[in-house]
């Protein structure tokens, strides 16, 4: 099967993550870490701190991505009075979620369809925040489905106008796809102490499976650290694959490359057709418009061939495709499928 349906990697692992796997010495395994006696989390910490430049002591680890949010929506909502999370219009559901489990009340800003891109209006996400004052704001970016990310100086402007009180939770685990920017995460982290930025081993580097998030936080929450982190360590194998994941740059840019091969294809080929519209993105996948008198077909013929991409449910994007970026010739497979069944039914 082909999974292109859940934002998963259907690339091979860098060569150095598989010599990491390989050479792993499962005696390894019968040790807690010594690092923790130093005052560190983790030799990934460390590197972190070497590679962003952000203070290990504000360095953040979890068990994937999900674990940072979980973590944060439900410390903060639940210290004080504010229980309320301000969250994107269109975006992943796991995030209204987290907020009821601990007793949470989420509210929606919107997120405007502009031409052939989903975009915040970042002085509207300001009033938002202004008029509401939550208790957290939560910002993805790039956006989980609409693909849409913010600039550095979008974030900036956000956090220099709203209360210092709220905390700003960033969600980047699609951030690394199309640009390597990562300079402005120090400075934000350093000027902003209600800022956490919360990124995973997940999307980019391709390893969902080994459940390894990061992320950084402003400084004054020794309380927060205390809660999240490991007294006795993390898994020392994923310590082990992480290093190598991070050493293995030129691999993953090499197929973000590839993505970005199947991003100009959809385009192409599908992005002039009567109702369709391939919406940019900066993610690992792709958000398109379609017509929705094809459906039914259209997963009939990808079931034939064993594919799977998302039909979007979400009100506002029933309409709507996400297609996880795969390898050139799943990403010719679709395309193909789609366009097959397009003149099919258009008969």
């Amino acid at each position: 099967m082909n999974y292109l349906d859940r934002n998963e990697f259907n690339f091979k692992p860098s060569q150095k993550v598989i010599d990491a796997i390989k050479s792993f010495d499962p005696e390894t395994l019968c040790f807690y870490t010594r690092i923790y006696d130093q005052g560190k989390k983790s030799v990934i910490s460390v590197r972190l701190s070497e590679i962003y430049g952000v203070p290990e002591q504000q360095v953040l680890l979890g068990y994937g991505g999900e674990d940072i949010l979980k973590n944060a929506v439900h410390y903060f909502l639940m210290t004080g009075d504010n229980k309320t999370i301000l969250i994107p219009e269109f975006s992943w559901w796991y995030y209204n979620r987290i907020a009821g489990e601990c007793g949470g009340e989420f509210r929606m800003y919107p997120l405007h369809e502009a031409g052939d891109t989903f975009a915040y209006d970042i002085q509207e996400v300001i009033d938002y925040t202004n008029d509401i004052h939550p208790r957290m704001l939560l910002l993805a970016s790039p956006n989980n489905p609409t693909g849409n990310g913010l600039t550095p100086e979008e974030i900036g402007k956000i956090m220099e106008n709203i209360p210092s009180d709220t905390m700003v939770l960033i969600d980047e685990a699609y951030a690394s796809f199309i640009t390597t920017d990562t300079a402005y995460i120090a400075p934000l982290i350093e000027r902003y102490d209600n800022l956490i930025i919360s990124r995973t081993l997940s999307k980019f580097y391709g390893l969902p499976g080994l459940r390894v998030g990061f992320g950084f936080i402003g400084k004054g929450h020794d309380q927060f650290l205390s809660y999240v982190n490991k007294y006795l360590g993390f898994n020392r194998f994923s310590e082990a694959v992480a290093l190598a994941a991070f050493d293995s740059e030129d691999h993953y840019r090499h197929v973000a490359d590839d993505m970005e091969w199947g991003r100009q294809l959809y385009k192409k080929e599908l992005g002039d057709l009567p109702g369709f519209k391939v919406y940019k993105s900066v993610a690992n996948f792709i958000l398109i418009k379609y017509p929705i008198e094809i459906k039914d077909q259209l997963l009939k013929e990808l079931s034939i061939q064993d594919y799977k991409i998302k039909f979007m449910a979400d009100k506002g994007l029933e309409s709507c495709l996400r297609i996880t970026l795969g390898r050139k010739e799943q990403t010719q497979t679709v395309v193909d499928t789609i366009l097959k069944v397009y003149k099919d039914v258009r008969r």
